[in-house]
Parts: C-alpha cells; structure tokens; sequence
C-alpha cells in the first residue's frame, strides 16, 4: 500500500505539470522573466528511504543525509529542463530475521550500501523572475543500489540500477546570480531490493524514498 501511495504521488506531480503551465500563460510578460536562463544548484538535506522495516533491521534507521547537485535551463517563461545528481550512504551490519514478525538479529558482519539516483526532469516555475519563484516537476529517477559486505573473509557484493519516477516542488528566493531554495519530493526504485535478505522478508521492493533538501543556486541569463 505504502508503494502505491508513493506512484500515486509521483503520477501526481506529472499530471499536475500540464495545469500549472497552462494556468501561468495567464500571466503577463513584464513577470515571465529572461527568455532562457542556466542555473547550477549545489544541495544537501534529507532523505528517508521506503524501505522501513529494512533498513531499521540493517541500518538502525531509514534517515539519511544526502548530497548532489543539478543543472537547469529555463527554457521559456517558466518551463525548464534539468538533470541532477544525488546520493547518499548508509554504514550497518548484516543481520537474520525468520520472518516479519520475528526479532531481528544482528550477525556482527559490517554492511555499507550508497545509493546514486541520476534525475533528468522537465518542470515549471511559476512568477518567474520575481523575488519568490515556487515550483512543480517530474521526471525519471534513475537509480543505481550498491551494497559492499563481507562475511569470515567472503565478499558479498551486490550492484543494481533500476529506473523510476520522481516528483518534486520546491520554492526558490532571490533574484540575480545567487539565490537559495528549499525542496520537497519524492522518487521510486522499483524491484531494487527484495530477491533476498531482509526485504524479502519484508516484502520490500522500492529503494527510493523523500526527500526534503536546502539549495544553493547560481544562476545568469543569456
């Protein structure tokens, strides 16, 4: 049900982008701001992985702090088109669980895993170019899942990438060439996880998750 909710909020963003560009071509042209502008945005923030139960067994818990960055171009008035890049990793030990309602238990053998997701995205920006711009955007969560353990001596290593959703809304401040911005979303992982371990037990596919992340923009016109 969890992972349903989550596509469902995904598609939702998606199908919201039509509205919105459509609602801002109402807006007068004094305020659609530069024809085409280039921005680079570093960001650093939050992340809470849909796998729950799996990475509290592994993990101790599903929170962790991500990195990343992304280029934008707005393309006209509002509309712009950007590819990210964010990751983030996690430090625990391997563990067995019987089943999911069983205790868990840990087996003493460290675990690291780093997931990248790779987010080319299509958006809008809305009252761009005044002081205070919100914005909407979707697009494909790229996702690559690396998980490096090691058990009396034996590598046990494992490397998938999978392809997603994304969505996210945000709000930018200020104008000219440094700004800053805050931002909200959430991105799947489909069928990363759950052929075997713990989220198999758990019935858990999805290695994505939300996102809540601060931004610092450079950005220019030409």
């Amino acid at each position: 049900m969890r992972d349903l909710a989550r596509h469902g909020l995904a598609a939702a963003f998606l199908l919201a982008l039509p509205a919105a560009a459509a609602l801002a071509q109402h807006e007068t042209r004094p305020h659609a701001g530069p024809g085409v502008e280039i921005a680079a945005e570093g960001q650093l923030g939050y992340f809470r992985m849909a796998a729950i139960d799996s990475a509290n067994a592994v993990f101790g818990s599903p929170n962790a702090l991500s990195y990343g960055g992304a280029l934008r171009v707005t393309v006209w008035r509002g509309a712009f088109v950007s590819v990210g890049l964010r990751s983030f990793a996690k430090d625990g030990e391997r563990v067995f669980v019987a089943d999911a309602s069983s205790p868990v238990q840990k087996l003493g053998f460290p675990l690291t895993m780093r997931t990248t997701m790779v987010l080319p995205a299509v958006g809008y920006r809305f009252w761009n170019g005044r002081l205070i711009v919100p914005y909407l955007s979707a697009g494909v969560a790229i996702t690559t899942y690396s998980e490096k353990s090691e058990v009396e001596g034996q590598p046990f290593d494992a490397d998938r990438t999978k392809a997603g959703f994304v969505g996210a809304a945000g709000v930018e401040v200020g104008r000219g060439l440094l700004r800053v911005g805050v931002e909200v979303g959430y991105a799947t992982a489909p069928n990363v996880l759950g052929e075997a371990g713990v989220s198999k037990v758990y019935g858990e596919t999805n290695a994505g998750g939300f996102h809540a992340i601060g931004k610092v923009v450079i950005a220019f016109g030409i």
